[in-house]
């Protein structure tokens, strides 16, 4: 990445007193010292301070070549890019990360013991730091789009935590990015009415559309020590064109859903979608653009290119999340139809668009990424083989167990089909079998609800297992009802303990599930 330019004028910067604190990002990242915990803006490669973590990531590495430590821990929204994660986990610049990552570098430090990382349901984040159970905020460094001349500021394309991290953080740097349209303002809802226990009112939410808060960020300039400007792009995420599998899971998933309607436990216009990040999601949200359904609406934590979509061509009418995060073509569209869409998107902190009460109260359809899935529906979103993780649970969570609609969703085999993404048993769990409604694979779609265990293990074998592994999944089922009834174990969820987990075993051990 190239240095930054020198500051674009007319100033961003209306607040006089706050103009007097703009200074280059490596002065504004020797503020930041060996040991702080520091909350940086970003969700999904949106809204992430861009120079401020490269700079500090110099500064770590002259420290580190003196032979001095110099570590810190950083909290997020969620993901970031390489600018942030990369640079610092490249440098050994963090102890601790939460509450979600997806960079490489930073993976592999996780993986290889060198960083700590804990992964935490993103609705959570926030109100643990307003409880104290994650130590002292030192510094937050926000990215925003500007300052008005009261000291207030206007939001970038993401929200996250931003607001947490404004009012718990000793002291606060930001980046004012002349990137950023202008245009953004007003497209934000930051509400300030979430209070600790026992004082917790009722989130006056009950449509997806609904602003229950104000269009700016609050943060008292006293607390404000530095100001960099930038003129940087958010980073780009870009969607492959869906494959046959992709295609194949939307397909069943659009069955579903018109099946749903016609039964009468849909309405004709769904309810509020819910989608996770990927290629996946995005054929869902491409294959809705196409079917039957109108005047839909989305009540999500990341608005991608399907989703746009959706608000362009006019089938979705209302669309929520917390952070915008597009491919660059698509953020052109968006920059050049800016009117249009401030009436159509609500940004908001991601201790709302996650929050567990709107979640059941607005009865949303979530859709959801995974692993691997088990006989009996519990799924593992986030690590590999059980021990090595991917990126995190993220919002899977806040949403999954409160949903109207659980739905999680890959393809039926990985590595060129070597594994099986459903096994005998998850090698990890992070959404139990209680949270778990609806298994999409490309072979078809399974509807747990309603099936005890053993009734769910013959659905998912039949509807989503690849043909290669039905026959051993299926005598794994048998075997394991069999010994039950010879009374060596329980009915109720049959296991073979000592092969329960032997198929991620033989994967370690030889690169394949299956013996042949």
């Amino acid at each position: 990445m190239t240095q930054n330019p020198p500051p674009i004028l007319p100033s961003r910067i209306a607040h006089a007193g706050l103009r007097q604190k703009v200074m280059s990002a490596d002065a504004a990242a020797a503020l930041i010292q060996h040991g702080d915990h520091v909350g940086m803006s970003g969700f999904t490669g949106a809204g992430y301070p861009k120079a401020i973590p490269q700079a500090l990531a110099r500064h770590i590495q002259t420290h580190h070549d003196a032979g001095k430590e110099f570590r810190i821990g950083v909290w997020t929204g969620a993901s970031t890019a390489p600018e942030l994660d990369g640079a610092l986990a490249k440098v050994g610049g963090m102890d601790m990360r939460l509450p979600y990552q997806s960079d490489p570098t930073c993976r592999a430090r996780i993986n290889d013991g060198e960083m700590a990382y804990i992964d935490i349901h993103l609705s959570h984040v926030a109100q643990y730091v307003w409880f104290g159970f994650l130590g002292k905020l030192n510094v937050a460094v926000i990215e925003v789009a500007g300052i008005l001349e009261d000291g207030r500021l206007i939001p970038a394309t993401s929200v996250g935590n931003n607001k947490t991290w404004l009012d718990q953080a000793d002291k606060v740097i930001l980046e004012v990015n002349h990137g950023h349209t202008l245009g953004l303002e007003g497209m934000h809802d930051i509400y300030y009415g979430t209070e600790r226990p026992p004082h917790r009112r009722p989130i006056p939410m009950t449509h997806a559309g609904e602003r229950i808060g104000e269009p700016y960020l609050r943060c008292d300039p006293d607390k404000i020590v530095a100001i960099v400007e930038t003129h940087l792009p958010d980073r780009d995420t870009r969607f492959s064109a869906p494959d046959e599998a992709s295609r194949r899971i939307a397909g069943h998933l659009m069955a579903f859903m018109q099946e749903e309607v016609k039964q009468g436990r849909l309405p004709p216009e769904l309810l509020p979608l819910q989608s996770g990040v990927g290629n996946i999601a995005n054929a869902v949200l491409e294959s809705l653009n196409d079917g039957p359904f109108e005047d839909l609406q989305g009540y999500t934590e990341v608005l991608q290119d399907g989703m746009l979509a959706l608000l362009k061509s006019g089938k979705m009418r209302m669309a929520s999340s917390t952070a915008i995060s597009l491919s660059a073509e698509v953020m052109k569209e968006f920059v050049e139809n800016l009117d249009f869409y401030r009436e159509r998107i609500v940004l908001r902190p991601q201790e709302i668009s996650n929050h567990p009460e709107v979640i059941r109260r607005l009865g949303l359809i979530a859709m959801n990424g995974m692993i691997e899935a088990d006989l009996y529906g519990n799924v593992n979103s986030t690590h590999v083989m059980g021990t090595r993780i991917m990126n995190g649970i993220g919002g899977s969570g806040d949403f999954a167990r409160n949903a109207y609609l659980s739905i999680f969703m890959t393809p039926s085999t990985a590595k060129g089909g070597s594994i099986s993404c459903i096994v005998p048993m998850v090698s990890h769990v992070d959404h139990t079998e209680h949270d778990v409604q609806i298994i999409v694979t490309e072979q078809g779609l399974a509807d747990l609800r309603g099936l005890s265990p053993r009734q769910r293990s013959r659905l998912i074998i039949e509807r989503c297992a690849h043909p290669d592994f039905r026959p051993a999944l299926l005598d794994y089922v048998e075997r394991s009802e069999a010994n039950a009834r010879a009374g060596h174990g329980g009915m109720h969820t049959p296991h073979l303990l000592d092969e329960a987990l032997s198929w991620h075993s033989r994967y370690e051990q030889t690169g394949k599930m299956l013996t042949v």
